[in-house]
């Protein structure tokens, strides 16, 4: 497997088993693309830039600009072999007061991102897609920063898939370097925050059909470094693997709705887990259930899963819910929203001989929490009510405020990497912190849009008492896509 995902990787395209909408296959057979594991797709453009289709740009009719030509660019007389490029360029700026929470100079983040992608369709079977990328940091106060944010070229996904048509099933198999999403945003997420994405290597299946989907696969992570290409390898000490089932629930399920369930059963090992100032083996399993969609005028995100499995010589034992929910004020999807989330994750035994009840993420949405990445869904009780409004056209704003409490009040407070806030654990208070948070974004073209964030940290006493400091966070970025 080594030898190949290496060839795969110095490659900058890849082959995939997706089929474009209007060839061969019957789109309303579909399993809904917004559920169906590969991200939402909003006016073209997906996270994943593979999940978009642009088959449409095959007409000349429907290009709006010189730049749709790169959208479908055809190899044959047919068109059935045709090539896609995308690209991306995001300018960014952090300003963070008291980094790390201890009273220190501010730090200023300024970051860019220069993302180049290929998709290569070979008739509606095979697929080639490959993505490289450059990470740029400069600033003050900037410590040693992460290859995820300085790195001067990255393979970032490159992968082949095969796809067929089994019945009313669409079938296939991904392989090679990717992402991977498919599970609440709080447990798997592309992490855009970062610079470099966080991607995963190794095989994905899939078969969906047009209310029942299942999937299944098996990933070591990426381990990147900074000094070009040859640095990134999948990392040998953790594995990820699991399985889905995912289903559309009948229209009349709670009313007039449109509501998917997923059930998954995941394990991630990790040959160097860290609790408690300790490193060594983990297993860790996962047994949830995700139900999200629309039911009427409200959206529902809910999900809860069961840990369990050793780290070093304590059984796991944990649980997370994560139960969020908004409702529409008006008839237009632009109306705004007043919603609430409530999140749970148990915690207890980081820095004990018992059972370890600290819930922990794989990979999840940090800046669901923390816009400074000062919150992480472990050893955690958390309320955020909400409200999202559209002031003028083509902006939506945001506005939280969170209040975050410990599960378990002899444990420590832990922030976005797992690791603790230093001395946490030995104090007794209970509250960690009110969180107020304004988002805003502006969409000036489909392409082109800018998004402005603040956060205030007002510190409680679990982290006061150890001597952690409030914080504010400002950022902006201008991020360009075609």
């Amino acid at each position: 497997m080594g030898t190949v995902v290496s060839r795969l990787r110095a490659a900058t395209l890849s082959l995939a088993l997706l089929t474009p909408a209007g060839m061969a296959r019957a789109q309303d057979a579909a399993y809904p693309q917004a559920h169906n594991g590969d991200g939402a797709v909003t006016n073209g453009y997906a996270l994943s830039r593979w999940a978009e289709d642009w088959t449409e740009k095959a007409d000349p009719a429907k290009r709006d600009d010189p730049l749709d030509r790169l959208k479908y660019i055809p190899l044959d007389d047919d068109g059935d072999i045709y090539l896609t490029l995308s690209g991306e360029l995001r300018l960014r700026v952090n300003q963070t007061t008291n980094p790390n929470l201890r009273e220190a100079e501010a730090q200023r983040q300024d970051i860019n991102r220069v993302v180049g992608g290929a998709d290569l369709h070979i008739g509606t079977h095979l697929r080639f897609y490959g993505e490289i990328a450059h990470g740029g940091i400069s600033g003050r106060n900037l410590g040693v920063p992460a290859a995820t944010l300085r790195n001067d070229v990255v393979i970032q996904q490159s992968f082949v898939e095969a796809r067929t048509d089994i019945g009313e099933f669409d079938v296939g198999v991904r392989y090679g370097r990717q992402e991977f999403t498919d599970g609440p945003n709080l447990l798997a997420s592309q992490r855009d925050n970062n610079t470099i994405r966080y991607t995963m290597n190794g095989w994905r299946f899939y078969a969906r059909g047009s209310k029942l989907r299942f999937g299944a696969f098996d990933f070591r992570p990426t381990a990147y470094g900074d000094l070009g290409t040859g640095d990134d390898v999948d990392d040998p000490a953790r594995r990820f693997s699991g399985a889905t089932v995912g289903v559309m629930l009948p229209r009349t399920f709670l009313g007039n709705s449109n509501l998917a369930f997923d059930t998954f059963l995941w394990r991630r090992h990790n040959d160097v887990g860290a609790w408690g100032g300790r490193i060594g083996p983990a297993t860790r399993w996962y047994l949830g259930g995700w139900l999200r969609g629309d039911v009427g005028r409200v959206n529902l995100d809910w999900s809860v899963n069961r840990q369990w499995g050793y780290y070093m010589t304590q059984d796991i034992s944990a649980w997370q819910a994560f139960i969020a929910q908004t409702y529409r004020l008006g008839k237009s999807k632009t109306a705004p929203r007043v919603g609430v989330h409530f999140d749970y994750a148990s915690g207890g035994g980081g820095y004990g001989n018992g059972k370890l009840r600290n819930a922990y993420s794989p990979f999840g949405n940090n800046i669901y929490y923390s816009y400074q990445l000062y919150l992480t869904p472990s050893n955690l009780r958390a309320v955020t009510p909400n409200v999202s409004f559209s002031p003028v056209k083509d902006v939506r704003v945001l506005a939280e405020y969170e209040f975050a409490w410990r599960d378990n009040v002899h444990d420590a407070v832990y922030r976005a990497n797992g690791q603790p806030f230093a001395g946490t654990q030995n104090g007794t208070a209970r509250k960690i912190a009110e969180l107020a948070r304004l988002q805003a974004v502006w969409t000036i073209t489909p392409r082109l849009s800018f998004t402005g964030r603040y956060e205030h940290l007002k510190a409680g006493a679990a982290l006061t008492d150890a001597g952690y400091k409030s914080s504010d966070f400002l950022a902006g970025w201008l991020s360009f896509r075609f």
